[in-house]
Formats: structure tokens, C-alpha cells, sequence
């Protein structure tokens, strides 16, 4: 996949990335990177399967730490951004639908209150309705 921005190749960012090799940069490598940087670190494998995704790309879009903030948010716990359990066990007594269809309503509401919102808004926006038609 081709970037929007120069510099970017699957996603991933010269900027964000600068020692990486983005021209030579292959699926496999980004990834690694997503699964070291993001998947990992937000807690994806601990959550509910139909809410990784979900997770996952909120990590990317909005960092690690507002990830599991927006989440703990979701389903009612403190915000620490730390994936601990008694945010597992809350989400995990949560059904998955209420816990999506939340965390989309904390995302936006963030996004929507984020400084950059008038340049990139519609395009977030529309990347939330894509997610949650897949749901």
C-alpha cells in the first residue's frame, strides 16, 4: 500500500520510523512493528476477539496509552491507560457490542475535541463508520 504521506509504506512512518528502510520496508517487517509497538503494548490478545481490531486501530491512530484510556472509559473504569484486571474483568463482563459501540463514542468525542480535527476529522470519521459497519 501506498501512503498518503511521503514516507510512508503499510501504514508505517519515516517519521515514526526513522531508521527504518520505508522504500524496502515489506509486510512482514511492518507487521512485526505493529505487533511490537501497538497490538502488543494495548493489550490486544487480552481483550475479547471481536474488540482487537477495534483496539488495535485506536492504539495506532491515537497511541498506546488513549487506547486503553478510551477503553477503561468504555467500560466504566479508571483512566490510567494500564490494561489491568479490573479493566480485563470489566470488559470481559461487558458484552462486546456495548463495549465497541462505547469505545466509538469516546473516540469520537476525542477526535472531535483533538486540535488537528478540521484537517483530518471527516477522514477519522469516516474510518470509525468503516470499522463499526464491519461489526
Amino acid at each position: 500500500g501506498k501512503g498518503l504521506l511521503k514516507g510512508t509504506k503499510y501504514g508505517i512512518s519515516a517519521a515514526a520510523y526513522p531508521s527504518e528502510d520505508i522504500a524496502g520496508l515489506t509486510v512482514e517487517r511492518a507487521r512485526e512493528l505493529y505487533r511490537r509497538d501497538y497490538w502488543g503494548p494495548a493489550g490486544c490478545d487480552a481483550v475479547p476477539a471481536a474488540i482487537r481490531v477495534h483496539l488495535f486501530d485506536l492504539a495506532v491512530n491515537s497511541g498506546v496509552r488513549r487506547a486503553v484510556e478510551l477503553l477503561q472509559a468504555a467500560v466504566g473504569e479508571s483512566q490510567d491507560g494500564i490494561l489491568g484486571p479490573l479493566t480485563l474483568q470489566a470488559v470481559q463482563s461487558t458484552p462486546d457490542l456495548r463495549v465497541i459501540a462505547r469505545l466509538y463514542g469516546h473516540r469520537l468525542e476525542h477526535m472531535a475535541g483533538a486540535w488537528n480535527w478540521p484537517a483530518f476529522g471527516r477522514g477519522w470519521a469516516r474510518r470509525c463508520a468503516a470499522y463499526l459497519r464491519t461489526v
